[in-house]
């Protein structure tokens, strides 16, 4: 079985502040390892699942959070960025058997993360069809284009709650909330045992008919907190301005989607 992991960070169990994201902090080298910590998890339990080769794309800011000398045999750590529309799921291909996403968060324009945002903060929500997208649903779409199903999520509570019925064999496991500039964090030894556990039930279940059907036709709405960042975008191919503030784009294809955030995000 091979299995892919998407890793971010601000949805892990000691985050709360953009200090603790940021390697530029001193209080960074312990989240790093949490996230480390909770990748591992998910690793452990896709092994005794059953997952013979697994690939982690790190997908948080500058991608080389996680710590590369931890990583056990039989795993591929993908670090930096090449700048490919996939993105957070760089990598991902048709010989894959199931998609997993770790540490991820709230997508902008909600409450359940201080840090809650969507790909960059230069907006203050993305829509896809008239729902707030979060990254985990743009790139577990990415994943679905490939034919990938996607069977796991860690992260935030609010962000499990709005992505449960996502995908039809979804397991989520929340490790904290969010209220105001507050976190609420789960144990950790919880978590750890709570991601190992469901990334194996996960993928234990029968997984083969588990990709959803993309939508034929995709409306994009991209509100800008910078007028000036919005018009700059509003000249990428495809994007039409609906207000000084506010970017359209309308395609059938979702690579074209894809390829538009990694642009003008």
């Amino acid at each position: 079985m091979k299995v892919f992991i998407c890793a971010d960070m601000e949805g892990i169990t000691t985050s709360t502040t953009w200090d603790n994201v940021d390697s530029s902090h001193g209080s960074f080298s312990q989240h790093a390892k949490q996230l480390t910590d909770e990748v591992l998890a998910c690793v452990h339990g896709a092994k005794e699942a059953g997952a013979t080769e697994i690939v982690i794309k790190d997908a948080h800011d500058t991608a080389l959070n996680i710590d590369p000398t931890a990583m056990p045999s039989g795993v591929k750590l993908l670090r930096g960025w090449s700048g490919h529309p996939y993105s957070m799921v760089e990598g991902i291909d048709k010989t894959f058997d199931a998609a997993m996403f770790v540490g991820h968060h709230s997508a902008a324009g909600k409450v359940g993360n201080p840090l809650a945002h969507t790909y960059s903060l230069k907006c203050n929500y993305v829509k896809i069809n008239g729902q707030l997208a979060s990254e985990f649903m743009i790139y577990s779409y990415a994943c679905a284009l490939e034919g990938i199903p996607t069977v796991f999520l860690s992260g935030d509570k609010l962000l499990c709650d709005d992505s449960k019925d996502l995908h039809p064999k979804l397991m989520c496991c929340p490790v904290k909330e969010g209220r105001g500039a507050m976190t609420i964090s789960y144990s950790m030894v919880d978590n750890l045992a709570n991601i190992k556990k469901l990334s194996k039930e996960a993928l234990s279940q029968e997984i083969e008919n588990a990709v959803i059907e993309l939508p034929n036709h995709f409306e994009v709405e991209f509100c800008f907190k910078d007028h000036k960042v919005a018009e700059k975008a509003s000249h990428f191919p495809g994007i039409a301005k609906k207000s000084d503030y506010v970017l359209m784009l309308e395609t059938d294809s979702f690579f074209e989607v894809l390829r538009a955030i990694v642009w003008i995000l």
